[in-house]
């Protein structure tokens, strides 16, 4: 994560006017099977639920740039009653809890501050579901719960300082605009105090050189990168610094996995140990063609994005003999290790019939995608090799 000098572009950055207010919000319903729609301050989406939005970027997006747009960029809300509007002028992030000076931070005072850059993916954990089997419940993304963005804003820690954590704190808890329905549980994640204070944790005002959306997080949102998105809470309005881990809902039960490598069980088993879910890990795309034809003998141009998790991308490896020799990559500019990174190779051309082509990354921890499926009951964390049916004709 890389500090910036406030007097570059962003720091004329202003949270615009009296605030935000969400457009449109009243639309038909989208009813039957996903498609391409425009949504407020998105356009062309697969919206997989209308409300709380689950849109999903299509996968040739992917094809168009390391950095995914604002306008592509993926959501995924938990409850119904998102913030539709946001008071700038009133606004504030609340920090309490096991801190040695309770404060209430405006905006202005956020932007004031020292300010850090980085460009990192933001992933469901569910991406990629529609492709357990057995089936799994919960919403059918394809691969397009995802995005890559050069995220600005400021420490998580640097605020934690301003407010003094006491000792024997342990965890900080954190959570948003969003309001749950009845008696349900208040969305809320936390992290280790240790991870809260280290320097990549980031309070994010700014996606791509612009304030973020209202549907991304607008005004604050925290950014933790290398860690699946369950973590990066939207529209962040409070922070707890805890003095004893935190048995909420959304810690305790809800994005839990196996502890088993790769959150691998046997189809169909409930009893087993489990964990939250966390870091995510290495995955490689073809994304500049699908399955399908190709004329026989000539050269097949291939190019994708890997990601390390958290990580960076070490290697990208293709295979066209169901993985008994890869051949690697080039791979592209380097935008830092929780960046998507770009990688191209040409395969020479291909004797007629049937071939699958296969891609996996490696990360510069060692660790490698494998070709076997995996299953668990929530449809988490899936990085099984990716591979596309050639027809050489």
């Amino acid at each position: 994560m890389a500090e910036i000098d406030r007097r570059d572009a962003l720091a004329a950055l202003a949270i615009g006017g009296a605030g935000l207010t969400l457009p449109g919000w009243a639309m038909p319903a989208i009813a039957g099977t996903p498609r391409l729609a425009d949504f407020p301050e998105k356009r062309g989406m697969l919206i997989r639920r209308q409300r709380a939005p689950l849109l999903e970027t299509p996968f040739e997006v992917f094809d168009q740039g390391i950095i995914t747009p604002n306008d592509r960029f993926f959501v995924r809300w938990h409850y119904d009653d998102i913030p539709l509007n946001v008071d700038v002028a009133t606004f504030r992030l609340r920090v309490g809890g096991r801190v040695k000076t309770p404060i209430a931070l405006s905006l202005a005072d956020i932007l004031k501050m020292p300010r850090v850059e980085v460009t990192a993916v933001n992933q469901c954990s569910g991406n990629s579901r529609s492709a357990f089997s057995p089936r799994v419940p919960g919403a059918q993304w394809a691969d397009g719960a995802m995005g890559n963005a050069v995220w600005t804003g400021v420490r998580l820690k640097d605020v934690l300082v301003r407010a003094g954590v006491k000792p024997g704190a342990v965890a900080v808890r954190l959570s948003g605009l969003d309001r749950p329905p009845g008696e349900a549980p208040w969305y809320a994640k936390s992290l280790d105090i240790d991870h809260a204070l280290g320097d990549d944790v980031m309070i994010a005002f700014a996606m791509n050189g612009q304030q973020l959306p209202l549907l991304s997080g607008f005004p604050l949102r925290i950014v933790v990168p290398g860690w699946f998105s369950t973590y990066w809470v939207k529209a962040l309005d409070r922070i707890e610094v805890l003095a004893a881990p935190d048995t909420g809902y959304w810690m305790a039960k809800a994005y839990q996995i196996p502890t088993t490598p790769r959150a691998n069980v046997p189809p169909g088993a409930h009893d087993f140990a489990k964990q939250p879910i966390s870091r995510m890990i290495p995955r490689a795309f073809i994304t500049n063609r699908a399955s399908g034809p190709a004329p026989a003998s000539r050269p097949i141009a291939l190019r994708g994005i890997a990601l390390g998790g958290d990580s960076g991308v070490a290697k990208v490896e293709l295979s066209v003999d169901n993985g008994q020799h890869w051949r690697s990559a080039r791979l592209g500019r380097d935008f830092g290790r929780y960046s998507f990174r770009g990688w191209d190779l040409t395969l020479p051309g291909m004797p007629r019939g049937r071939h699958t082509i296969m891609v996996r990354a490696t990360n510069a921890a060692g660790e490698t995608q494998r070709p076997d499926a995996i299953w668990n009951p929530s449809g988490y964390m899936l990085n099984t090799i990716q591979h596309i049916m050639v027809d050489a004709t």
